[in-house]
């Protein structure tokens, strides 16, 4: 058995789960989403515990019955808590800013980045270096955090750019004089 997948799901107060056709819906106080099941996997919904079985010990059952389960969980989580991931702006002159819904973004180019946001994602910023990245979707804000994170990956001589709040950038020693 997947030790992932066997793990039963509870459902917080507030949330809404329904089963239908191979349709998982989540339905919350911060929003609504699906997650669509393979047919072969049994989604079972008894006392406020989700559970998902598979029929086989295939190897392709095993992976999907592990994946789905965690996909249907960040859906509860999400619609219940939401998600969030926070970068931080390293750099002399490297700095963030709201403009609207939008963040503005100087990274040492010689103009600077608007970022729009997605339907379902906010942004929000930590004095002026720190962006956050809300929403219900786990993958999409992942998504959206390593987008801008691209923009400016942090270089490995001094350690300016854009990182995950927390990552740690190994530095490298540089040249030498002989």
């Amino acid at each position: 058995m997947s030790r992932v997948g066997k793990a039963p799901i509870t459902i917080p107060d507030g949330v809404k789960v329904e089963v239908a056709n191979n349709l998982v819906t989540a339905t919350g106080p911060k929003g609504k989403l699906e997650v669509q099941v393979h047919p072969e996997l049994l989604v079972k919904m008894e006392n406020g515990v989700l559970e998902i079985q598979r029929p086989s010990d295939e190897k392709r059952m095993r992976s999907l019955h592990g994946l789905t389960r965690t996909l249907v969980f960040n859906a509860v989580e999400g619609v219940s808590k939401g998600f969030e991931k926070k970068l931080e702006i390293v750099g002399v002159g490297f700095r963030a800013e709201m403009k609207g819904t939008h963040v503005l973004l100087s990274l040492g180019y010689s103009h600077q980045i608007i970022v729009a946001p997605p339907q379902e994602i906010t942004f929000a910023t930590e004095g002026n270096n720190i962006v956050v990245v809300r929403g219900i979707n786990k993958e999409l804000v992942g998504q959206i955090a390593a987008k801008i994170r691209s923009l400016r990956k942090p270089e490995p001589y001094k350690g300016k750019g854009v990182r995950y709040l927390g990552e740690v950038v190994r530095k490298k020693a540089g040249k030498t004089a002989a």
